[in-house]
């Protein structure tokens, strides 16, 4: 994870792009849903380079966690190709002794997707009891290295070891990110995005409403990763927690240890924080996709239209007329207004589906017709009206758009 000095242009505060996501209506307030037991369900704290954090004492470590109510430590373990030595069994079982969780978390590219999965699983293997994934500005675009990274990570760390992406936190700033890859079937199930509100130069609810509108689209629990750089007031590290509670009640973690001052670990340590915020209840509502659409939440939509039976939808990032004609039939057929636009209702029929799973990253196909819209052929293999081949790697055509601001910075940091 960057240590994230978050780029925030003078353009965003008063750019068009940065105003309010156009919704679509019919929220309802948000049922908390039951927590679970992970590692992610405990409070954490982000790890850079363990001799920076107590200078390296493990002793130290396990007692400030404890002080702190930090449960779950999470340490760098890989950036890119290269394995950390810092990150080794010795240090996991001595943190577990000391009675903590300890995640291990890679930096990635994606140039060398399938090395990149072997130091994830490597970390795997030194007893990590779960991975993140930071994967930020130089995955953007990179749909094929996405769909490598995690066909060859899930292959060697099993489809059930807990696993999350750490990531943008303002998913309509990122168009061509492949969230819906690293969130997709196969993928990362819970999401950790990078919500420093000082850095984004907003507020601390203002960060949750819109990082939680976006993002519980995904379908995965949402945990929250503060930030104790830059000098955040103790009330707003407390006020973090407590949102934390309001918007699911999951825990949060902060970046990062070796950035932490003493008033900030006994601000993460307070029970008075521990409560939802008096008075505030979130609304659920979705953002609004229409014709014109683009973006990655296009392309999830059009994999879940494939998944609800719609086989014609191609997989473009871009709402056209197919996708217009898709939702109207999709909506007819299950009882809705067809006005042929994804709002918060029809979302909510839609993530009912499970997505369809495309291969980005080429392999065996069905159909002939090349590019992104071969749903329908790769799902017709009655009568034999499809034919098998291998296809080049690909990706939508919304994977060329740019990016509309960056609330964190590109790079992995200094």
């Amino acid at each position: 994870m960057p240590l994230a000095m978050l780029l925030v242009m003078a353009l965003i505060a008063h750019s068009p792009s940065a105003a309010p996501a156009e919704t679509g209506g019919a929220g309802q307030v948000e049922q908390l849903p039951p927590l679970g037991e992970t590692p992610f369900d405990r409070q954490g704290m982000w790890v850079w380079y363990v001799e920076r954090s107590e200078g390296g004492s493990i002793p130290a470590i396990v007692a400030r966690a404890k002080s702190a109510g930090i449960g779950t430590v999470y340490v760098k373990a890989g950036d890119g190709d290269d394995i950390w030595s810092q990150f080794d069994t010795p240090l996991v079982k001595a943190l577990h002794r000391g009675g903590l969780d300890v995640c291990a978390w890679q930096y990635v590219y994606g140039d060398r997707p399938v090395a990149e999965a072997k130091v994830g699983a490597v970390a795997a293997q030194r007893g990590a009891d779960c991975l993140a994934i930071d994967a930020e500005a130089e995955y953007e675009g990179k749909y094929a290295s996405a769909d490598l990274y995690v066909r060859a990570l899930r292959a060697r760390i099993g489809p059930d070891f807990p696993l999350s992406l750490a990531a943008f936190p303002y998913v309509d700033y990122h168009p061509s990110f492949p969230y819906s890859v690293f969130f997709g079937p196969g993928g990362a199930t819970y999401n950790q995005p990078q919500m420093y509100w000082r850095s984004i130069q907003t507020s601390v609810r203002s960060v949750y409403e819109h990082t939680f509108l976006h993002n519980r689209l995904w379908g995965h629990p949402i945990y929250p990763i503060g930030q104790t750089y830059e000098g955040p007031s103790k009330g707003e590290l407390k006020l973090f927690r407590r949102f934390a509670s309001s918007f699911g009640g999951r825990a949060p973690s902060w970046w990062s240890w070796q950035e932490t001052s003493g008033p900030e670990w006994g601000a993460l340590g307070a029970d008075s924080a521990d409560r939802p915020v008096v008075g505030y209840q979130p609304v659920v509502e979705h953002p609004l996709l229409k014709r014109g659409s683009r973006g990655d939440l296009v392309v999830w939509a059009q994999q879940h239209l494939i998944g609800a039976g719609q086989v014609q939808v191609p997989v473009t990032g871009v709402f056209g007329k197919t996708t217009f004609s898709a939702v109207r039939s999709f909506q007819v057929a299950q009882g809705l207004p067809a006005d042929g636009q994804i709002g918060t209702t029809t979302w909510q029929a839609l993530l009912e589906f499970t997505p369809y799973r495309m291969r980005w990253a080429g392999g065996t196909q069905m159909g002939s017709a090349g590019g992104a819209g071969t749903a329908a052929a790769d799902m017709a293999s009655a009568g034999g009206a499809a034919t098998a081949r291998v296809s080049k790697p690909r990706r939508p055509l919304s994977a060329s758009l740019p990016a509309v601001a960056y609330e964190i910075r590109p790079g992995p940091g200094p």
